[in-house]
């Protein structure tokens, strides 16, 4: 029998390393980071049950609920078929047994299926003549995909004219899946195009679709992959909703022995609408382990992930703390620390932020996010922009916008007018960078005098009565010490106000430096390194704008 299929890794370069991705939100992952995912898988098996091997056992059952090259697959049965040697001698008898009751996978897509099963039966119809599998009789096997339609749902009533017969008819726009929130608009699509209706997600029972999949009786002991990560949700340019943790829910309710996920690591600290899930994964004390990719492209070479990626193991029958490892440059830094997740309501992800943050958080104070403002402060989207002059207008205020400042009347300010008149302290609500690693995390502090005034792409970061408490704040918001503070809760380019919550609201008695806070906080030497290697130096220069303007 030919063994190409079981030693295709020893080749370089491996097929699947050179497919393209199809997009940031289905990617491919490297055969690398499946491996170490099944080697972590085979480690921990081992110590559950008392050294033996995972891949020696012929009745373990492994899903992958989400997949697309099959490298996951793959490689679980290039390790089958070695560690099964000496229980079914025969390879073909091995392998075959393998392929029929040890091996499932569901597609996410018809391409996907198609690309997977050939993966992993050498064939893409799993009966045909070249397949390895040889007791399979249907053309999926055991890798499923069937066309799966959004269910829709609300939206908008509207009663409009048949132009052929002059009838009023009904119809609802802008309606939405109720499982996955996809919106009409984007996904219905005819039958020529992918719809992304998962099915894995697309349902109220989980295991009583699966068990319409693959039978009444299937229970996997490992659910293991990779799941899409988002859906456009029809928000401004490139805005979409993340979908991963409804794959991962649905995952886990079939209850597996052990469930091994890779995905984006922003819901560590942020992500639109992932608080539920990400209290739900932090308290969940069966997280075994988790290995973060923090370094943008690392994982996904060509893939822009913002906020890096991660795969964690969960143990269904475990209960403890979640070692966490941070790997770099395929490295693994620092000592694995095992920890509880949810000492904190966000992810620490470094380990050696815990002790720092632990010594702040012992002083009880008070944070900066009670000062910093909620999005749009004063009531102007980002596109707004006002006059190039003041000249004309009954009552100017200055206006800090996207591009450039400019001129607005105080009357068409919808909010917070008292505010105008104070010293104020701007911080840019979006702060991130191209390059693979983000060492500023705030953007520098604008000072802004009275009778002044800024769009949503600002936030409100203090308010002052005095010029020299506005100084003061902004150069506390540009020590090293505070800007590390914030690195801890952001996961994207956003600087909401949620970023500012472990950052303490210090006396303006003095103005901060990096020295002083370091002293006040009794940090170690090795802490006050860890720090300065992660956050760049702004330069000396605050940006003042003080009261008097010129309209020039």
């Amino acid at each position: 029998m030919n063994l190409a299929p079981f030693t295709l890794r020893s080749h370089n370069p491996d097929v699947l390393t050179c497919i393209a991705n199809l997009s940031n939100d289905e990617v491919f992952t490297p055969p690398e980071m499946a491996s170490a995912m099944l080697d972590l898988l085979a480690r921990t098996w081992s110590e559950a049950n008392n050294g033996a091997d995972i891949w020696a056992d012929p009745d373990v059952r492994f899903l992958d609920p989400f997949t697309k090259s099959g490298v996951f697959l793959r490689e679980i049965v290039r390790r089958l078929t070695s560690g099964l040697a000496a229980t079914i001698p025969d390879l073909e008898e091995r392998v075959d047994h393998i392929l029929t009751r040890q091996v499932y996978g569901i597609a996410i897509t018809r391409l996907t299926g198609l690309l997977a099963r050939r993966s992993v039966y050498c064939s893409k119809h799993a009966n045909g003549p070249h397949s390895i599998a040889k007791s399979l009789t249907t053309e999926d096997g055991n890798i499923w995909f069937e066309r799966t339609e959004h269910t829709w749902t609300n939206g908008t009533r509207e009663f409009r004219v048949d132009p052929l017969t002059g009838d009023e008819v009904t119809i609802y726009t802008n309606r939405r899946c109720i499982y996955c929130g996809a919106g009409e608009g984007d996904y219905e699509r005819g039958n020529e195009l992918e719809t992304h209706a998962y099915a894995f997600i697309h349902t109220d029972d989980i295991k009583a679709r699966v068990a319409e999949l693959f039978g009444e009786d299937m229970q996997f002991d490992v659910i293991i992959g990779n799941p899409p990560y988002q859906l456009s949700d029809g928000g401004f340019g490139t805005s979409a909703a993340p979908i991963y943790q409804m794959f991962i829910e649905k995952a886990l309710g079939l209850d597996p022995r052990f469930a091994v996920f890779v995905t984006p690591s922003r819901w560590f600290a942020g992500g639109k609408g992932l608080d539920e899930y990400r209290k739900t994964m932090l308290s969940d004390h069966r997280m075994r382990n988790i290995v973060d990719y923090p370094k943008l492209y690392e994982a996904f070479p060509g893939v822009k992930i913002r906020g890096g990626v991660s795969y964690f193991l969960w143990d269904r029958d475990y209960e403890g703390p979640c070692t966490v490892q941070t790997m770099w440059d395929g490295q693994p830094i620092g000592e694995p620390v095992a920890r509880y997740l949810d000492a904190y309501d966000v992810l620490i992800r470094r380990n050696e932020a815990i002790p720092i943050l632990e010594k702040v958080c012992a002083e009880h104070e008070p944070t900066l996010d009670v000062r910093v403002s909620s999005r749009k402060p004063f009531g102007l989207p980002t596109n707004f922009h006002g006059s190039t002059t003041k000249r004309g207008l009954k009552d100017p205020v200055q206006l800090f916008g996207s591009r450039k400042v400019t001129w607005v009347d105080r009357s068409d300010i919808p909010l917070n007018h008292a505010w105008i008149d104070e010293w104020k302290v701007l911080m840019t609500a979006v702060q991130g960078t191209s390059a693979a690693v983000e060492t500023k995390f705030l953007s520098k502090p604008i000072i802004a005098g009275p009778g002044t005034a800024c769009t949503e792409t600002y936030l409100v970061a203090g308010k002052f009565s005095t010029e020299e408490e506005a100084t003061r704040y902004a150069m506390y918001l540009r020590t090293r010490f505070a800007r590390f503070l914030v690195s801890l809760r952001k996961s994207t380019q956003h600087a909401t106000r949620d970023v500012y919550a472990f950052v303490p609201d210090v006396p303006l008695d003095r103005d901060w430096t990096n020295a002083l806070l370091y002293e006040r906080y009794d940090l170690a030497s090795e802490e006050i390194a860890f720090i300065e290697s992660q956050v760049a130096e702004h330069d000396d220069t605050l940006v003042n704008h003080g009261g008097e303007h010129s309209d020039e």
